[in-house]
């Protein structure tokens, strides 16, 4: 397959693509340095999320896209994601797999709320949330095959497997999952039709 991968330099973006070249796909990442290592499949594109150009040429001539785009208390990500959605549809690519949040997982203590407006999560700041719940409520108007992974406490760490996912919830008593684990089930959607259309809680 031939992949766009959006956030390639991050935690989750670099183990993401470390595994999609390891299989032998080819891919596309847009960055804003030159920070990432070659590879005879890797083109690298160097340019802005936020700029429409720079999307397009990283979305043509693909197959689907992942999105790790983090949120560093800039508005990139809400400024990023309509144009990728505008990208996908001008190239009638329809999956893609997003790095969410487990605070716009829907809330188990307060029912038609998500967990950071119900009091699940114990983070008061709630501006990533705010920003991954734009990119929710954008796609749930598209006819994008869509998953957001939702991962809570993101540690460091290697892929041990032993994680629990669930639809549109965090997994109950879910601590923490690893990076490399959050990479991995992300990755793994690309064969699975299991959460199309739905956000998904992962924790072990």
């Amino acid at each position: 397959m031939k992949l766009a991968i959006f956030g390639a330099t991050g935690r989750v973006g670099g183990e993401i693509l470390k595994r999609a070249l390891r299989d032998g796909h080819h891919v596309k990442a847009l960055v804003r340095s030159e920070k990432l290592e070659t590879h005879p499949n890797l083109e690298i594109i160097l340019g802005d999320v936020r700029n429409v150009e720079d999307i397009e040429r990283t979305i043509a001539g693909t197959t689907a896209v992942f999105s790790a785009i983090g949120t560093d208390r800039t508005t990139t990500l809400s400024e990023a994601a309509p144009l990728i959605v505008k990208s996908m549809a001008n190239h009638d690519i329809k999956r893609i797999i997003t790095i969410g949040t487990a605070g716009i997982l829907d809330s188990r203590l307060s029912p038609g709320l998500l967990r950071y407006e119900g009091g699940d999560s114990k983070r008061k700041l709630t501006f990533a949330a705010e920003e991954h719940e734009a990119v929710y409520r954008l796609f749930e108007k598209t006819e994008l095959l869509w998953t957001i992974v939702c991962p809570t406490y993101l540690p460091d760490g290697e892929a041990r497997g032993n994680y629990r996912a669930e639809k549109d919830l965090l997994p109950e008593e879910g601590k923490e999952i690893t990076v490399g684990d959050t990479a991995e089930f992300a990755y793994r959607q690309l064969q699975s039709q299991e959460f199309i259309q739905s956000r998904v809680g992962l924790a072990y």
